[in-house]
């Protein structure tokens, strides 16, 4: 190993270090599963916000979006990161506060599968079922796109051998998730999202000032053709229109059902900061998402005469850059960024995947009278079974992680979006149209991908949350001896004061 590899690897040290001394404190404080799964909803709003924010975007932020804006300029790249802004200000305005009130009232529902099963009367368990078989197939193809990062960023930065570090970026990940749970999450989360935005907002700038400055930097990417900055034109020799900025704006979708986000905003600690958290997010995720596409189509200009012939290759621009940049050292604690993206991901997907086996498939139809030590233990255990199915999927190095975050997006967005919303607005929504929209939006992601040409091209999610959110109407709408006492209960949570 040579000099400048053993300052980048003494920073790294030092970075995941401290993660796992962070795993190790958070541990004292980890005695029940509320705890383990939601921090005992303690958590102010900085915490909240930046951690909703890191393990949102993971190492796709760093690595998918630049690659994508680096290899075909902004018309996919532009649409995607405006529709993610635009979602995730309306998830915060419109379910943050209503989902945390319901999930207290919902007898203090701790995870997704327990909030719907409460809120829905579902006394055959089969919405924790179906939820929790959902959570955990999708979690494990996100977490798949976190180890693929990861392992990456180990084998761009160290040339180390790619399944080697596979491993080595699983081992740190998996060591403070088992030891801390929530807490131990949301507190790396925290530091992670912190480096994530000074990391992208510093390449952008710096990078941007050594090809010229801003303007200059314009100049020089028209050589690449006046398409590659503007997002409303396709790249010569394709087609480029309204069907595609809507399937690119549908990404935002996708917010109202990702697990891992929406049990942060069941964990803040008061209604009250919910604003504060949503000021925070904001700035956070737009400041953020312009930076990333600003690095990814600069790295055009300013790392020649390096060129990368693949989209796939080209989700290293964030690091080659930085490594440009900057001296040895800072770079280490830099790279630490894309790590960071992926592990405050990937433990985040862990954790919550492993809630929904152990409190809502294990305690609910394996050991009903499991102790919170004895479902704990399952909660850890299903964590490694979870790792390593998920490194089985990452074991191909030319994958995209693009590619990867965009299937479980669509999946979470189709299967849990329209019920979320559904669960928290309306009052005549019923467990047959819960159960209807799941398995619907499932089926016709998963149908949807596997076809090609025309009409097909669009984005799986948008067909799959407008097919979920059709049979949620419809088999609500057809149950006709609603549950009364439900209805009561919705009633009831619509008066509650925050």
């Amino acid at each position: 190993m040579n000099s400048n590899n053993l300052i980048t690897a003494l920073a790294f040290a030092l970075y995941l270090g401290s993660m796992i001394a962070i795993g190790i404190f958070t541990y004292k404080k980890t005695n029940s599963t509320s705890d383990y799964f939601l921090g005992g909803r303690s958590v102010g709003p900085w915490f909240t916000a930046l951690s909703a924010e890191a393990s949102d975007m993971s190492g796709w932020l760093l690595m998918g979006l630049p690659g994508v804006a680096y290899f075909t300029g902004l018309k996919e790249a532009f649409w995607t990161a405006a529709g993610l802004i635009l979602g995730t200000y309306l998830n915060w305005f419109f379910v943050a506060k209503r989902i945390r009130k319901y999930s207290i009232h919902a007898k203090d529902a701790i995870t997704i599968p327990e909030f719907l099963a409460n809120r829905f009367h579902d006394k055959t368990n089969i919405l924790k079922t179906i939820s929790s078989l959902l959570i955990i197939i999708f979690f494990v193809v996100y977490t798949a796109s976190g180890f693929l990062a990861s392992a990456k960023l180990f084998n761009a930065v160290f040339g180390l051998n790619y399944y080697l570090a596979l491993l080595l970026g699983v081992v740190v990940i998996l060591g403070y998730t088992l030891l801390g749970g929530y807490l131990a999450v949301v507190t790396t989360d925290f530091f992670q999202g912190s480096l994530m935005f000074v990391a992208l907002l510093l390449t952008a700038v710096i990078g941007t000032i050594l090809c010229g400055g801003p303007f200059e930097a314009v100049t020089k990417l028209g050589d690449f053709g006046q398409q590659f900055l503007n997002p409303f034109a396709a790249t010569p020799g394709t087609k480029f229109g309204a069907i595609d900025i809507i399937s690119a704006l549908s990404w935002g979708l996708g917010y109202f059902g990702m697990p891992h986000i929406l049990v942060r905003f069941m964990s803040i600690r008061s209604n009250e900061e919910v604003k504060t958290s949503r000021r925070i997010a904001m700035v956070w995720v737009t400041v953020a998402m312009a930076a990333a596409l600003i690095v990814g189509v600069i790295g055009k200009i300013f790392l020649l005469p390096m060129v990368y012939e693949s989209q796939g290759a080209a989700e290293t621009v964030f690091i080659a850059s930085m490594q440009k940049i900057f001296p040895t050292f800072i770079a280490g604690i830099f790279l630490c960024a894309i790590l960071a993206a992926s592990m405050s991901t990937s433990d985040s997907q862990l954790l919550v995947a492993a809630s929904a086996f152990s409190k809502d498939v294990y305690k609910a139809f394996i050991r009903k009278d499991a102790s919170d030590k004895e479902t704990l233990a399952v909660s850890r255990i299903t964590v490694l079974v979870i790792a390593l199915i998920a490194i089985f999927l990452a074991m191909d190095p030319s994958s995209s992680i693009f590619d990867i975050v965009s299937y479980a997006w669509a999946g979470f967005g189709a299967t849990f979006g329209p019920v979320i919303i559904a669960s928290l607005f309306w009052r005549k929504a019923s467990k047959n149209g819960a159960v209807a929209a799941m398995v619907g939006g499932f089926c016709t992601v998963v149908l949807w991908k596997q076809l090609s040409g025309g009409i097909f091209d669009i984005y799986e999610l948008l067909p799959g949350f407008i097919v979920a959110t059709l049979l949620m109407i419809i088999f609500s709408l057809l149950d006709k001896h609603p549950d009364q006492e439900m209805i009561a209960e919705f009633d009831k949570f619509q008066a509650l004061e925050d």
